[in-house]
């Protein structure tokens, strides 16, 4: 019983897409690090230098006893956009480079056999059909 968890366990834990998946957090992490200090020590304080101030945390406003403080939405949405800017041309500049291969993602139905392969295969993996691929790789 035991020895065919384990056995059960190696499997899904050794296989690639497990493997991919966990390299792939951890490298997300690690990456994460580098683009928060890049906005938080870097281009907030060029923002700051530019604007006055680099984040807005400190605006609010008064209702009644309550107060609304709407300065730190304001700075997560500026980091989010900053963020999103700086990884789209992260990606941008690896996929130039042909670095980071990017690949579509998911399935699509073969033709003449109905199995699903992926949506950028252009043989089918089961009947060997040649179909034409519905994504074209970014160049």
């Amino acid at each position: 019983m035991i020895q065919d968890w384990w056995r059960d366990f190696k499997v899904f834990a050794l296989q690639g897409n497990a493997l991919d998946l966990a390299i792939g957090i951890i490298l997300g992490i690690a990456f994460k690090a580098v683009i928060d200090s890049l906005v938080g020590d870097v281009l907030m304080n060029l923002i700051g230098a530019i604007f006055g101030k680099p984040n807005f945390d400190n605006l609010l406003f008064h209702v009644g006893q309550g107060e609304i403080n709407y300065g730190k939405t304001i700075t997560a949405t500026v980091n989010f956009l900053i963020i999103a800017i700086v990884l789209l041309a992260v990606v941008k500049l690896l996929a130039r480079l042909h670095i980071a291969q990017l690949r579509a993602q998911g399935t699509r139905e073969c033709p003449y056999c109905r199995s699903f392969i992926p949506v950028d295969a252009s043989r089918c993996l089961y009947c060997t059909s040649t179909v034409e691929p519905t994504l074209v790789e970014a160049e």
